[in-house]
């Protein structure tokens, strides 16, 4: 009976002090987390539209919208966040399309847990690149076989889920972002 006490004893010693250890390291990068994710945001949104010089944040139902500006500060696109559930967990997709949201000009994957080397490929190039100049009236769809219509992407073969997702939170997002905009 002692030696039961004392094994509970020491393993909710160890526990306590790894709980708090966990919580002293998760508040310190708390910060640098926010930090690198909005780096990695700004960093997406250049890459995916290269000639915005200016971009302007405009918050609507907890949901952050970049409006982005070239150098004649003429509004080119809207870049916006969009998340859902994937096969394995969530995907978080930062979004640019034009400035009547009827064209996507691309696509960035910032969070994916999907399964590497099937759902994963949501974030290669090859993937990536059919939702370049994408229709998104009307809505966007997957398809399995060859792509014939300006708003068609193919899907991934062995990760048709992961492909199907990201439609999805595109659609849904731009739906809503379109009442949210009054487009």
């Amino acid at each position: 009976m002692k030696e039961t006490i004392k094994i509970t004893g020491v393993l909710t010693s160890v526990c306590v002090i790894c709980a708090f250890g966990l919580a002293f390291v998760f508040n310190t990068a708390k910060d640098k987390i926010e930090e690198n994710a909005k780096k990695r945001i700004n960093q997406s949104i250049f890459k995916i539209e290269p000639d915005t010089v200016n971009v302007e944040k405009i918050f609507s139902d907890n949901n952050v919208i970049y409006k982005l500006f070239n150098d004649t500060n003429k509004i080119i696109g809207y870049a916006f966040l969009a998340d859902g559930q994937g096969y394995q967990g969530k995907i978080k997709i930062l979004s640019v399309s034009d400035p009547t949201l009827k064209h996507l000009i691309g696509i960035e994957i910032i969070d994916s847990v999907e399964t590497p080397g099937l759902g994963a490929k949501i974030g290669d190039p090859s993937f990536k690149d059919q939702f370049k100049g994408l229709n998104t009236l009307p809505k966007i769809v997957y398809i399995k076989d060859t792509v014939e219509k300006s708003n068609q992407i193919q899907a991934i073969t062995g990760a048709t889920i992961s492909s199907k997702a990201v439609v999805n939170i595109l659609n849904q997002r731009l739906l809503k972002l379109k009442d949210e905009l009054s487009l």
